[in-house]
Parts: structure tokens; sequence; C-alpha cells
């Protein structure tokens, strides 16, 4: 019976977090990657200075 609640546990409360944490790590390391190639690419341009 024990084994049934840790099962539980790990299918309602581990998985959905661990899937929220790691989507919200991805997130912010393209968000990273994506920003610093865009001020790359664009330099020199009078929009970035608003961006910031």
């Amino acid at each position: 019976m024990i084994g049934v609640a840790i099962i539980l546990v790990v299918l309602v409360v581990a998985i959905p977090v661990g899937v929220l944490m790691s989507g919200g790590v991805a997130a912010g390391l393209l968000g990273y990657a994506v920003n610093d190639d865009v001020d790359r690419s664009h330099e020199g341009s009078e929009l970035l200075d608003t961006n910031r």
C-alpha cells in the first residue's frame, strides 16, 4: 500500500514540478541566446537604446 502512495506522489507532484522547472530554465536560456544574437546582429541601431 505504501508503494502506491509513493507512486501517486511522484506522478502528481514530482513530475509536473520537474517539467515546469526545466521548462523555465529552457525558456531563460533560449531568451538569453536570442537576445544576445539580436543585439549583435543589430549593433548600432538606435532602437537598441530604447530596449534597455
